[in-house]
């Protein structure tokens, strides 16, 4: 297959005091200057961290904490972990069959971290993308591999440059030959960078991850994923999507996104 082109029951709920006919939550439960960006709509400004209210130290993202943030006629459920049959998941799936409007749904979460899939649907929304291929045993190098089996992790790919890292990657997250696995082929000084993206917003200043951010997010709406960028002189595309745990934000990203969990930053 070729790309030519390129968790049981429901917590108690909590909830936390919503604006005056605006916005409502509830509780249930470094990176190096880069160049231009492919496309450039407009100048964007990095997101703002917003300040805290106090200095006190803010306990709100604890493990496995998970949120809806409503506004209007859509609620945004905030999770660090939105895989198939976790509670976000069965949040979103029991919003949808109530016939409420949630964000993200429960068919984009099942794409966006699915590689394969994720970079199909960002190619036909005009997302720059790797290319890709489906294998079982082949790899190019230098390569991203990616496991894309029932229990594979988007975010534990594997980077080889020799036969021997790549023999040993492929075994692992194929398990031993059961299943295939998806690579990207590296470029000659290809690099490959990090950055979690907040309701669609970055604390990096740089044009292209924030434009990369904005787009990744009006496709999906995921309020907290993590995307990996390659690049490839001052060409940039997306090589996957992942989850973000708590604990992996920076103080800025923790920051904006309690701002959006308290309405101190709005949609």
């Amino acid at each position: 297959m070729n790309d030519s082109g390129g968790r049981p029951p429901l917590p108690e709920k909590r909830s936390l005091h919503p604006y005056p006919g605006t916005v409502s939550a509830t509780i249930i439960s470094s990176q190096p200057k880069l160049l231009a960006p492919v496309r450039i709509s407009s100048p964007l400004p990095a997101a703002k961290t917003p300040v805290k209210a106090n200095s006190r130290k803010n306990h709100t993202l604890h493990k496995d904490a998970l949120f809806i943030l409503t506004q209007g006629e859509y609620a945004h459920v905030i999770s660090e972990d939105y895989s198939y049959k976790t509670d976000s998941y069965y949040t979103i799936l029991r919003m949808e069959m109530e016939g409420k409007r949630v964000k993200p749904s429960s068919s984009a979460v099942i794409d966006a971290f699915v590689v394969p899939i994720c970079l199909e649907r960002a190619k036909i929304a005009g997302i720059p993308v790797c290319k890709w291929e489906i294998s079982q045993a082949y790899v190019p190098l230098p390569a991203i591999l990616y496991g894309i089996n029932y229990f594979a992790d988007s975010s534990e790919f594997v980077t080889v440059y020799d036969n021997e890292a790549a023999k040993e990657a492929v075994r692992h997250i194929t398990n031993k030959g059961k299943y295939p696995f998806c690579y990207q082929e590296l470029g000659d000084g290809a690099e490959i960078f990090l950055y979690n993206v907040i309701f669609g917003k970055t604390i990096s200043p740089h044009l292209p991850v924030i434009e990369m951010a904005m787009w990744v997010y009006d496709l999906f709406a995921i309020p907290l994923m993590q995307m990996v960028l390659v690049r490839m002189g001052n060409t940039y595309s997306l090589s996957s999507l992942s989850f973000v745990r708590y604990s992996q934000l920076q103080e800025g990203e923790r920051t904006l996104l309690e701002a959006h969990i308290s309405h101190q930053e709005f949609l």
